[in-house]
């Protein structure tokens, strides 16, 4: 008998792990679904979420091909990888752009399958993931094939995915993510092997030089993400939510690409939204010299903590944003020793209200009625809850009672150890 029939563990076949014929016909059916809705076979409530393909990203597209950034456009508000997902339609000339970008969207989303079921194989692994991740993420709705953050959300699942056993490599897919859409960068919250910081540090300056010298406006982004308010699903948003019934003198315009608040302590609102991102900061910070207990799951559970703390503090939580928090929590349940099942429940239940919040009832979200702010109240009440949820148990899996901060270089050798064991 084979070492994986002895464990539990059904064995993986030449073309890899076996997955469980549920699975699959949950994950074919609902991405049939979406692209129905996509390509507008079946049309889903609410207004069309396609549009910013059709019209944004191809508008960008028109673009890039002539070799420079549409740095003039306020609503491009992304580092210059970016360039590669809104150009990757080309690959497939066959198609007109929108319906090859939903193409290779639904292969991104099927990259990610595949990787959680090649994760979740093994000993101490399971199939968690791989059906959090083929339940979970259509609850979003057709957003999720309308936004390439699900092709950045395959890089950071591979990342993860290859962090336990190639550290360079999880490095330089780390670094790519990170000039595709920044996020990516705080997987490195919970590496600890110095060749992957390397790695991911190379990487991305490497391809910030090429982008530089290769392409003008390639950093015009960063004027625009400074500028940009408070958006009206944001948590600082329910604040002024709650404030235009009680008389406060402002309004809700498309402003940056979004739909935000504008109008007297808007800016005050958005201050306290970067004053908590940086206590998150803080807090990770604390919780890196603290922290001394390391298994394979460490690297995504702090990854998941990391990406859901900086979500939540937000000045913007646009939907697509819990595209990123599936795919992270999918890859922490595919380690059976992952204590992040509480939170990746509560960030499935957040996905469920996000859709009925936009795009269903967006129109009442924007409006600040009664069904607009409950909805708002709850998708974001569950965001923050899985936050606090997945702080605390990182902190308790990983930092003893009493632990002091050790030294920076006793930290370092005690976590190259741990990783390596």
């Amino acid at each position: 008998m084979t070492d994986a029939r002895r464990a539990g563990h059904p064995p993986a076949g030449p073309a890899g792990p076996h997955a469980p014929a549920g699975l699959l016909a949950v994950w074919g059916v609902t991405r049939l679904l979406l692209l129905l809705c996509v390509f507008k076979v079946w049309a889903f409530p609410g207004p069309d979420v396609t549009g910013d393909v059709s019209v944004i990203y191809q508008g960008w597209y028109d673009v890039l091909r002539t070799g420079t950034f549409p740095g003039t456009d306020v609503t491009w508000q992304y580092p210059p990888g970016a360039a590669v997902a809104i150009l990757a339609p080309g690959l497939l000339p066959f198609l007109d752009y929108a319906s090859a970008f939903f193409v290779l969207a639904f292969l991104a989303d099927l990259v990610v399958l595949v990787l959680l079921l090649r994760a979740g194989t093994g000993p101490d692994r399971g199939p968690r993931g791989a059906w959090l991740w083929a339940a979970g993420l259509p609850l979003l709705g057709p957003t999720v094939y309308a936004r390439y953050d699900v092709m950045v959300t395959a890089v950071a699942v591979a990342a993860l995915v290859a962090g336990v056993r190639h550290p360079r490599v999880a490095g330089v897919l780390i670094g790519f993510g990170a000039l595709l859409k920044v996020w990516p960068a705080l997987l490195l919250a919970g590496a600890v092997r110095r060749r992957t910081w390397g790695a991911a540090a190379v990487c991305a300056a490497v391809l910030t030089g090429v982008f530089a010298l290769a392409a003008p406006g390639s950093f015009a982004f960063l004027t625009s993400q400074r500028d940009r308010g408070t958006e009206v699903e944001s948590l600082g948003g329910l604040v002024l939510h709650v404030a235009r019934h009680t008389g406060w003198d402002g309004q809700v315009l498309l402003h940056y690409g979004s739909m935000e608040f504008l109008g007297p302590y808007v800016h005050e609102v958005s201050t306290a939204a970067q004053v908590l991102t940086a206590l998150a900061f803080g807090w990770l910070l604390l919780w890196r010299l603290r922290a001394r207990r390391w298994g394979p799951a460490t690297l995504a559970d702090a990854a998941f903590t990391a990406v859901l703390l900086f979500t939540v503090t937000s000045r913007v939580i646009s939907p697509q944003y819990l595209v990123w928090l599936v795919g992270l929590a999918a890859v922490c349940l595919c380690f059976r020793a992952s204590r992040m099942l509480p939170a990746a429940l509560l960030v499935a239940a957040a996905s469920a209200v996000t859709v009925l919040e936009f795009p269903v009832w967006f129109a009442h979200v924007v409006a600040s009625d009664p069904l607009g702010m409950a909805l708002l109240f709850a998708r974001n009440g569950l965001l923050v809850a899985a936050a606090v949820v997945a702080a605390v148990r990182l902190w308790r899996s990983t930092v003893p009672e009493g632990a002091s901060a050790p030294l920076p270089g006793q930290a370092a050798r005690t976590r190259e150890t741990s990783a390596s064991s």
